[in-house]
């Protein structure tokens, strides 16, 4: 992608993406959690990304993840915004849980991967902030 330098924020806190029945009403522990929070209902499922410590005992989980999120908005006419941060992690052998917005692109990646992906993404010429998305003590 040409055009402007793009910003990663390092986001605090670990994620998690849980599985729900399809038919399952949007959960109040997922409506009411700080940080991203991501409900993504399809055919077959409900699909919840949230901080891990909102997430209750019991659920199909799969935890560990940190949240990358781009600098944006991002007027949608731009392109190859997402593959700016797919191609670089993909070459570095790192997997992603992909998310989009109305205004920006985030990645999730386990966090026993976050240096090599944040190496990655440093040579590729993106630059990578720490930021506080919620309170410390909120995790």
């Amino acid at each position: 992608m040409s055009g402007p330098q793009l910003t990663i924020h390092l986001r605090t806190g670990r994620y998690a993406v849980s599985q729900l029945a399809s038919d399952a009403d949007i959960p109040q522990w997922a409506v009411s959690a700080q940080g991203l929070v991501s409900i993504t209902r399809r055919e077959g499922e409900l699909s919840v990304v949230t901080m891990e410590s909102a997430v209750p005992e019991g659920l199909k989980t799969h935890g560990g993840w940190r949240l990358l999120e781009l600098e944006g908005p991002f007027d949608f006419s731009l392109t190859g915004v997402l593959l700016s941060l797919l191609r670089p992690l993909a070459e570095a052998g790192v997997g992603v849980f992909a998310i989009s917005t109305y205004d920006t692109d985030a990645v999730l990646v386990q966090e026993y991967d976050l240096e090599k992906a944040i190496a990655a993404l440093q040579v590729a010429g993106l630059t990578i902030l720490t930021a506080q998305l919620i309170p410390p003590d909120s995790e």
